[in-house]
């Protein structure tokens, strides 16, 4: 079985940007693309064969190299580069070791190749997380790196000037989803909430964010196993009113069972059993 990745760009309006991002993924095919221009960030999702996704990532890495200068990025998401995220995702426990392997050739050609600085983040990490390497943004990365408190796992030891760090793991599936939030709610209150849901639900990270004039509860959802996005709503619903939900990328059908009929979804219709057999 072919393994997935998902690249997570700090660009999303830029429309020669996106548009280019559809098709420098080869040789992996790309399942779904997700713009987002309030968080400013663009997620892909690729499947490939072992030993083919590496050189995927690389080569749309080029691109994204070539294309974003992260210094004058604006946008609600953390990030510390062009390419923030690559993680390579094991569709099942069987190819757990095989997406592991990927991960870390595709941190080395990433690194060795366009002379970006790669850490590891979640499994290949002894657990640290990406918020721990994005704290502060850039500037404070480039500080950490600077005094000798942080060293990549590859490549140079100071950040690309324009295209920062990135970012790999090898994981299980997760959902990416975002509420937003009525009228009436306040920035403390969707802070609180996602406190509250962090707290209570296992494997479920969220933050609060101001985009605009509205308020999202933006959240990852990493054991979609354990955890079904009608879950995480009614947890969300329980102290916030909530008027619409947001996938970003594809969701296993499993974690989509019971959602909300009156709580509109955008993008119910990316579910990833569908993608990988279309």
């Amino acid at each position: 079985m072919a393994l997935l990745a998902f690249p997570n760009v700090s660009e999303a309006r830029e429309a020669a940007t996106v548009d280019a991002l559809k098709n420098v993924w080869s040789p992996a095919r790309v399942l779904d693309l997700h713009a987002d221009p309030h968080h400013n960030r663009t997620a892909i999702t690729l499947v490939g064969e072992p030993g083919a996704l590496a050189a995927a990532l690389v080569a749309g890495a080029r691109e994204v190299v070539a294309r974003v200068d992260i210094r004058g990025h604006e946008g609600a998401h953390p990030f510390v580069g062009a390419l923030d995220v690559a993680a390579v995702v094991w569709p099942d426990a069987a190819h757990r070791g095989a997406a592991c392997a990927e991960a870390l050739v595709a941190a080395d050609e990433l690194a060795r190749r366009l002379d970006v600085p790669v850490f590891l983040y979640g499994e290949l990490a002894a657990g640290r997380t990406r918020a721990e390497l994005r704290r502060g943004g850039p500037q404070e990365l480039r500080r950490r790196m600077a005094a000798g408190e942080l060293a990549p796992d590859f490549g140079p030891p100071r950040l690309h000037p324009t295209a920062g760090a990135t970012l790999v793991a090898a994981r299980p599936p997760l959902v990416a989803f975002n509420l937003w939030l009525a009228p009436v709610a306040t920035l403390d209150e969707a802070r609180a909430t996602a406190a509250a849901v962090r707290a209570r639900l296992p494997g479920v990270r969220a933050l609060a964010l101001q985009l605009g004039d509205r308020l999202q509860v933006s959240m990852n959802v990493e054991r979609p196993d354990l955890v079904s996005l009608a879950e995480v709503t009614a947890a969300v619903r329980a102290r916030v009113p909530v008027v619409e939900g947001e996938l970003v990328g594809l969701a296993p059908r499993a974690a989509l069972e019971g959602f909300p009929t009156d709580v509109p979804l955008d993008g119910a219709e990316r579910v990833l059993e569908d993608a990988l057999t279309s």
